[in-house]
């Protein structure tokens, strides 16, 4: 392979107990973690000196964060912003604590029934202001594509990256929630945002259901996409994301340690 894959996961998924979610990573290899929930809430909602403990216990095994999985953008257009981007901000206090410049976003749901496209002013303004705040934070906005809001499409995902015009805000890509926005995953969607891929989520869907299935067994073109990015010397996240369990948080090892062989056996191949 040309290119430096780093793997890492979003371990929740694994379980809601820290040190259980270490023991499988390491398990597989794995010393990075998308940080979405620890124990029984968001990474963001803890005070300084949880999240001080929290670096403590992942020093100690040798991990790593390689991004902030927030919620942030994950909120009706109509609703109140000013809150949520006080929320932003924390989100970034604590990327700063853990030691990660990447900060996974959104950009809001979209009232059902609605043009997202009667929404786009608003959802402008919104990342303007987070853009502003980022300003000199030495973060990584990274959005990501998303069922309901309004980057649920590559064209309107493109959209928010260009309109922003600045360097760090660049694009996650899922394969999966693309399939259950019923687009082409590629050639069509990565074709229109590779230039913009900073950071992949590893996970895969059927059109026919949008269920949820390990990397290279739906329609999301997995291998394809990282064959494409390996060519390309593609260097930066795979996050393994499962989803293969509905009681998420917490879908359990062996749904992990599936979606982990599945990655490997694309990868291996390459």
């Amino acid at each position: 392979m040309k290119a430096k894959f780093i793997l890492s996961a979003f371990a929740d998924e694994i379980s809601l107990d820290l040190q259980e979610e270490m023991d499988v990573l390491e398990q597989c290899d794995i010393h990075y973690i998308e940080m979405r929930n620890v124990g029984d809430r968001c990474i963001i909602d803890y005070q300084d000196n949880d999240i001080s403990d929290i670096k403590k216990q992942l020093d100690q095994r040798g991990f790593r964060l390689s991004a902030i999985g927030s919620p942030i953008g994950k909120i009706s257009i109509e609703d109140d912003f000013k809150p949520h981007l006080d929320r932003f901000k924390r989100a970034m206090e604590v990327a700063h604590m853990l030691d990660t410049p990447y900060i996974r976003m959104f950009s809001f749901f979209i009232p059902k029934g609605s043009d997202p496209y009667d929404y786009r002013g608003e959802v402008m303004e919104r990342w303007a202001a987070f853009v502003t705040a980022a300003q000199d934070q030495g973060m990584i906005l990274l959005h990501e594509n998303e069922k309901e809001i309004y980057g649920d499409i590559p064209e309107r995902c493109v959209d928010i990256i260009q309109t922003m015009n600045v360097p760090f805000v660049k694009a996650t890509f899922d394969p999966a929630n693309f399939v259950q926005c019923d687009v082409e995953t590629y050639p069509h969607a990565f074709s229109l945002l590779k230039d913009h891929i900073a950071y992949m989520h590893i996970k895969d869907a059927l059109y026919k259901d949008h269920s949820v299935v390990p990397a290279g067994q739906g329609d999301g073109r997995v291998r394809d996409i990282l064959r494409e990015l390996d060519q390309a010397g593609y260097e930066g996240f795979l996050s393994i994301e499962p989803h293969l369990n509905n009681s998420l948080p917490g879908g359990g090892p062996e749904n992990f340690k599936r979606a982990y062989r599945a990655l490997m056996d694309i990868l291996n191949s390459l």
